[in-house]
């Protein structure tokens, strides 16, 4: 049996320029694929960025002795990442889907 590395080697790597993100074809998403994934990616982001402002908030506490509330991991790193990522996104797959019906017509 042959190896990975040999397999894509000879059909080729499946790359972001072939339209293609970690093995899935986002060149073939229609528009609300493209927007639901658009979306979830953009709620992962703000939630990880979340998580993130949650953990270090503490740290910066008590380094500091500040007092930032918690609050402010929703409203600072989760609000900034999920709109960046979201907006990359939208943009991204929007672009891909705007292309391929460009070239249909």
């Amino acid at each position: 049996m042959a190896e990975a590395s040999e397999i894509e080697t000879q059909t080729g790597p499946r790359t972001l320029g072939g339209g293609y993100l970690f093995g899935v074809p986002v060149g073939d998403l229609g528009w609300f694929a493209s927007l639901l994934m658009s979306l979830a990616s953009g709620f992962v982001a703000f939630f990880m960025g979340t998580f993130l402002g949650i953990v270090g908030i503490p740290i910066v506490n008590s380094l500091t002795h500040k007092g930032i509330d918690l609050s402010w991991s929703y409203k600072g790193p989760g609000l900034c990442a999920g709109i960046t990522v979201l907006a990359v996104a939208l943009a991204y797959l929007g672009t891909l889907w705007a292309k391929r019906h460009l070239r249909r017509s």
